[in-house]
């Protein structure tokens, strides 16, 4: 069994799904690992990950603009607001989604659908720099016993 961790750092301009698909399968790519599992989580709790669409991008503007209305932001019950108004949703919307994401390695890729991507989810409105932590951990090309 082979293992390996990485930090990838994911600028965000603000609100919006950003994909990091690429950057994903360039991690595992580098890994080695042919067969295994992937597990990745955000070191956040205004930003999450989600697994969704990738071809068109209306599904990221419909996916951003339910969450807005689901949780919006300026409710007056929110106690905290000392970081803005769009602090306490942001912590709302990121725990009704996933801070970890585990995705199957098969023949050294990511098992992903044909369509589907990898997106850190953008909560807060200003730019910010979101860190994923992946760790990878499976069976190598030409690993005796693999």
């Amino acid at each position: 069994m082979h293992q390996r961790q990485e930090v990838i750092r994911v600028p965000t301009r603000g609100q919006g799904l950003y994909e990091i698909t690429a950057e994903v399968a360039r991690f595992v790519r580098d890994s080695g690992v042919e067969t295994g599992l992937l597990t990745l989580f955000i070191r956040h709790t205004s930003a999450s990950l989600v697994i969704q669409e990738n071809a068109d991008p209306d599904v990221m503007r419909d996916m951003a603009e339910f969450y807005a209305r689901l949780v919006e932001e300026g409710a007056p019950w929110y106690r905290h607001v000392m970081e803005g108004p769009d602090d306490m949703p942001a912590h709302i919307r990121s725990s009704l989604t996933d801070v970890s994401l585990t995705i199957p390695v098969a023949a050294g890729r990511p098992a992903l659908g044909t369509w589907q991507g990898v997106f850190v989810f953008e909560h807060r409105r200003r730019p910010h720099e979101r860190q994923v932590v992946a760790h990878i951990i499976g069976d190598q090309t030409g690993t005796p016993g693999a």
